[in-house]
């Protein structure tokens, strides 16, 4: 007869997300996410595989939190231009934030921890920031098709602009002691809009 679980996979898949994303992949050991999640090394192996596993899972599980926000964001019936002005705010305010900065974002962090010798965290990166870039676009060109955005902009040009301001904004947030330098540069990329 099977055993049952002891623990609640979700949450402990949940935890193991905090723990990576706070310590990054190689700084983690699999006897640090045995302590961290009160759970055995075989219970652990037994449901999410390898370390490595958990890793890519709890990137996953990120990743579909995060994306959905950002669905719900940028597709809100009405203008568009307002929304992709919040999410890149929003972005930088996160970046400055005390909370987020020491963290900075999963995605993010795995690029540039994992992403050069990783191939299956760097499909996960691509395929994030592939989203995000698809999400921006389609905006803009609800945008540009509702007179929002000027018709000699290119959308899809923009939205590539922004995904790479936003996770550099993300980067410079975790290093730079002045706020200033992340809202100023959102600022000026978001008058590339007007």
């Amino acid at each position: 007869m099977a055993r049952t679980k002891e623990f609640d996979p979700e949450a402990a898949l949940q935890s193991a997300l905090e723990l990576f994303w706070r310590r990054g992949y190689e700084a983690t050991s699999m006897a640090d996410v045995v302590e961290h999640l009160g759970i055995g090394r075989a219970s652990i192996y037994a449901t999410f595989g390898s370390k490595h596993e958990l890793y890519l899972k709890a990137l996953d599980r990120y990743n579909e939190n995060r994306d959905s926000g950002l669905l719900g964001e940028l597709s809100l019936p009405g203008p568009a231009l307002p929304a992709v002005r919040t999410v890149v705010r929003r972005f930088a305010a996160e970046a400055n934030s005390r909370e987020r900065r020491s963290m900075g974002c999963f995605v993010t962090n795995t690029a540039a921890e994992l992403g050069a010798h990783d191939p299956a965290a760097a499909r996960r990166v691509e395929a994030s920031w592939g989203h995000i870039e698809t999400l921006l676009h389609s905006a803009l060109v609800r945008a540009q098709a509702q007179g929002e955005l000027p018709a000699d902009r290119d959308p899809h040009g923009l939205a590539r602009m922004l995904l790479v301001l936003m996770q550099g904004l993300r980067v410079v947030g975790k290093v730079s002691d002045d706020p200033r330098r992340v809202r100023d540069a959102a600022e000026q990329a978001l008058r590339l809009l007007d």
